[in-house]
């Protein structure tokens, strides 16, 4: 594969919700999408099997999102990736370190706004592997009041 090659892409259906502290499910003039709060830090996660054709390596996961009302503030994003390989124990987390990215808020409320967030696993994934890949909105961080709406990822090789 080649630097900035699609690895997976998802809309806010295909994500998976933790017990507590996870964005809801709206609609946005019928797109669907995922809201993350401004005041408590949100989490979701989103599955896949990386292709054949993989050759190792970081990743870059780009999250496609809006403000539900705000035209001006920063949204700090948060990723991390979880190798799913035979010698990693699903009963508990084995994420690599949190990439993150602050992204500016769309002048024009509805406008698409895109983060890029560098993410590096853990240890070296395999072509074939599953994997989750963690999106977070770090709202103790960031100063955009209001909703994130969080329309799609695509994760990407580095």
């Amino acid at each position: 594969m080649a630097s900035g090659d699609t690895m997976a892409a998802w809309d806010a259906l295909a994500a998976r919700s933790p017990s507590t502290n996870y964005p809801t499910l709206d609609l946005r003039n019928g797109h669907v999408v995922l809201d993350f709060d401004d005041t408590t830090d949100e989490t979701t996660y989103f599955f896949g099997l990386l292709p054949a054709h993989y050759g190792g390596g970081d990743f870059t996961a780009v999250v496609k999102w809006m403000a539900t009302t705000a035209t001006s503030g920063d949204v700090d994003w948060e990723a991390a990736f979880e190798r799913h390989s035979s010698s990693v124990d699903l009963d508990s987390d084995s994420f690599g370190t949190d990439g993150t990215a602050t992204q500016t808020t769309a002048a024009t409320n509805g406008a698409v706004s895109t983060a890029s967030i560098s993410v590096s696993p853990a240890t070296t994934p395999a072509a074939g592997e599953s994997y989750r890949l963690r999106i977070s909105r770090n709202a103790n961080a960031d100063d955009m009041v209001g909703d994130a709406e969080l329309l799609s990822v695509e994760l990407r090789e580095a």
